[in-house]
């Protein structure tokens, strides 16, 4: 589904991807293992299309995502979840799932906002609560539903235990579960593998923005 060559990523004057490679098949959740620093968000923003790669390909199925513009990466069906969430603070929880549906064409977004209820109700329990009243977790859930409102067929978790309550680390890895069991495709970033080791079907570790199967 997803597959990634020899991709050079730079911020500025300064490299941080460097010939890196991964791929993600129909049904995987594969994990992207490495330390702050090593170029996790950034291989994930590369695959949004937030930033430019120097070289390297990156498909989609058939895909050729530096041709693609970033919004419609969300249009054929990839979401991303931020490290930091990225909540809009002034709108509702269930406003910020809405994003998606306002800035791109998600024809069935009704079913889809159900299923995510029924796989979260949760968050159907604070839809209406502003996003700044929520807790870190309840943020990370949020932040959860709205990249599955638009990744229908692959999403990117960057950190998603990461700074949260461990009975939320353990909830989320309980959503990734029945997500995998749904046939989702998962492109997951941690640290360490602590949270979703039993969940992964492979993973890579990154260094220094080089990636290896682990």
């Amino acid at each position: 589904m997803l597959e990634i060559n020899n991709l050079n990523v730079s911020i500025g004057p300064v490299p941080i991807l460097r010939g890196s490679a991964l791929t993600v098949n129909t049904g995987e959740m594969v994990g992207l293992i490495g330390p702050n620093g090593a170029g996790k968000t950034t291989m994930m923003r590369a695959i949004m299309g937030l930033l430019a790669a120097q070289s390297g390909t990156m498909s989609f199925d058939h895909y050729q995502l530096p041709a693609t513009p970033p919004q419609d990466r969300a249009r054929i069906g990839i979401g991303y979840m931020p490290e930091d969430r990225k909540l809009v603070p002034q709108l509702s929880a269930e406003e910020n799932i809405m994003m998606p549906v306002w800035a791109v064409d998600i024809p069935d977004y009704h079913d889809r906002l159900k299923w995510i209820y029924d796989l979260m109700p949760e968050v159907r329990e604070f839809r209406g609560r502003s996003a700044t009243s929520l807790s870190g977790g309840q943020q990370k859930l949020a932040a959860l539903a709205r990249a599955l409102m638009m990744g229908g067929r692959l999403i990117l978790l960057d950190e998603p235990s990461e700074g949260i309550a461990p009975v939320l680390a353990r909830r989320i890895s309980e959503i990734l579960r029945d997500l995998k069991s749904e046939g989702m495709s998962i492109l997951i970033a941690e640290s360490n593998d602590h949270h979703c080791a039993d969940l992964l079907d492979r993973s890579y570790r990154i260094e220094r923005g080089a990636t290896h199967p682990a």
